[in-house]
């Protein structure tokens, strides 16, 4: 997939210039095909789902209000990243930068439990693994991170670091592939400028990020080893296991739960598993635990849904989203993202049944 110049079919000829006249069923059309990374490029510019669906949708709103001037000098999509880059640009300016609840505060005393929610504006959110926004593999050959590497929590959260040209500069080049050239076209500026907002970019980012991405972890691990840890995860958690848990985990490992802002680190996350996450009130009269877990993916990583018995509902419904980072064959963060809503976004049931 190659952010360079793409020959359009007679088809998208056709679509083009009746969106050109006017015609907003072609220019939907025209689109489409473009709608599943222009979101992950939203995302990874904005750190929030709910963010980039909302810029995207400008985004696209912006294109329509303009494609009667497409002269079509560069590609379609190489334009609509450069109208979707502008927007997220202008969306930045308005809204608090993403953070993790890690760099939020210091590790909390599991004992008071995790406390009240803060503002969900504030932290960074779980992506689908959606293959026409993030395939396998690299963009073009120009650039330096996978796809899926690119939305994986650690990047993002570094992409929230940096300033907002530089970030766009970075994912541009980095991720997608673009030249310096059309780079500096999209943020009407000069090549020497887009180059050196690079280089600051890169020093930034890669004092950030992990000295191994998680899909190279994946690959390490390999589809049985990666099998061996999902499903003991899920037994564990279903048994409400602590100590099947805690053998799971790395050293220094640490689990969060935005939009909580404590976190847990070593031995306080026993205390949390035991005295909260594992305790007495999703049991039933007959001391069986009444959870069910459902595997999924996020942001290139293993994620499951947690589910716990409402008996008011009838039913098992959505309480945590959780995502793990894994490093070396153990789960080196917990990332529980207390969001219900979240779930059908991840093609996870809306309840299960007893």
């Amino acid at each position: 997939m190659s952010p360079g110049p793409i020959t359009p079919t007679t088809t998208e000829k056709l679509q083009l210039e009746a969106a050109r006249g006017g015609d907003e069923r072609a220019f939907q059309q025209l689109v489409e095909r473009y709608r599943g990374e222009l979101l992950a490029h939203c995302y990874r510019m904005l750190g929030s789902i709910h963010d980039a669906e909302d810029a995207l949708q400008d985004a696209l709103l912006r294109a329509w209000r303009a494609i009667g001037r497409f002269e079509a000098r560069s590609s379609l999509r190489s334009w609509l990243y450069r109208i979707a880059t502008n927007t997220c640009l202008d969306l930045i300016g308005k809204r608090p930068r993403r953070t993790t609840p890690l760099e939020y505060g210091p590790p909390a005393d599991a004992a008071p439990g995790p406390g009240a929610p803060l503002s969900e504006t504030v932290w960074i959110e779980p992506f689908p693994d959606d293959p026409l926004a993030i395939p396998d593999g690299l963009a073009a050959p120009e650039a330096r991170y996978e796809q899926r590497e690119s939305v994986e929590l650690a990047f993002v959260a570094a992409m929230q670091h940096l300033p907002a040209r530089q970030r766009a500069v970075l994912i541009l080049r980095e991720v997608l592939g673009f030249s310096a050239k059309e780079v500096a076209d999209s943020l009407e500026t000069t090549v020497p400028s887009v180059n050196s907002a690079l280089q600051r970019a890169r020093r930034a980012v890669d004092d950030k990020l992990p000295e191994q991405s998680q899909q190279e972890t994946l690959r390490a691990l390999g589809d049985d080893g990666l099998r061996e840890v999902v499903e003991g995860y899920v037994d564990a958690w279903q048994r409400g296991d602590v100590e099947a848990v805690v053998a799971m985990l790395a050293d220094d490992a640490v689990l969060t739960m935005p939009p909580m802002a404590t976190w847990y680190r070593d031995e306080q996350i026993v205390v949390f598993l035991r005295e909260w996450a594992f305790n007495g009130r999703v049991y039933d009269s007959l001391g069986r635990r009444r959870v069910k877990v459902v595997p999924t993916t996020a942001n290139g990583q293993p994620a499951f849904g947690t589910y716990s018995w409402v008996e008011s509902e009838g039913a098992h419904m959505p309480t945590v989203l959780q995502v793990l980072t894994l490093r070396a064959g153990r789960i080196a963060e917990i990332t529980g993202f207390v969001s219900p809503a979240l779930f059908t976004r991840f093609g996870l049931p809306a309840s299960l049944p007893a």
